[in-house]
């Protein structure tokens, strides 16, 4: 496997989630979301709650994506990770500290 490529394997053969085909390339935020908690909630092979896994996995992608993926394509998975906490009924992460 080429340097280059190992994010890839990642995503494909993560030991975590199945994730469906194109997921990551899906328009809709609340489709993303509802994706990976699908592959999340039903993976046996995840080694932590299916929250933190599916918001890993987001996570993992738009990290690795870096520059391949245009400014729309990462609001949109930015958005995802607000609607995968409203999924699972976890608070909106506040940046400044306060309520």
């Amino acid at each position: 496997m080429s340097g280059k490529r190992w994010s890839q394997h990642v995503t494909q053969t993560s030991d975590a989630l199945d994730l469906e085909e194109g997921v990551f390339a899906l328009e809709d935020p609340r489709e993303i979301a509802r994706s990976l908690k699908k592959s999340a909630d039903r993976s046996r092979r995840r080694k932590s709650e299916p929250f933190r896994s599916a918001m890993s996995m987001l996570t993992f992608y738009i990290n690795r994506a870096g520059k391949q993926i245009s400014a729309e394509q990462r609001t949109r998975l930015e958005q995802a990770k607000d609607e995968l906490r409203a999924l699972y009924g976890r608070p909106r992460a506040n940046p400044r500290g306060d309520n």
